[in-house]
């Protein structure tokens, strides 16, 4: 069964290319959902998958690409078991 999850990253995450490298991970997955910068210069997703995808994303989000540096990822559950099908980047 799918939840939704929202992550929030915060970090040395915008201008590192880690929209693309969430939206490789998502694409490699399945996942269905969104990716995009705040303007706090943290990162969020909105992602639905089974609970093993959001521990295999989970794990990736805090690795990040190689020129980024995840200080923290936050989770939230979100109510709800589905999103339009597809990702997006924004």
């Amino acid at each position: 069964m799918k939840t939704v999850r929202r992550y929030r990253v915060s970090g040395r995450v915008q201008g590192v290319g880690y929209r693309a490298f969430v939206w490789r991970e998502a694409q490699a997955l399945g996942l269905d959902g969104w990716v995009r910068n705040n303007q706090d210069g943290t990162v969020e997703l909105l992602i639905a998958a089974v609970a093993e995808n959001h521990e295999l994303l989970e794990r990736r989000l805090r690795e990040g690409p190689r020129w980024g540096r995840v200080e923290a990822v936050e989770v939230v559950e979100e109510p709800g078991e589905s999103l339009p099908p597809g990702f997006g980047m924004g």
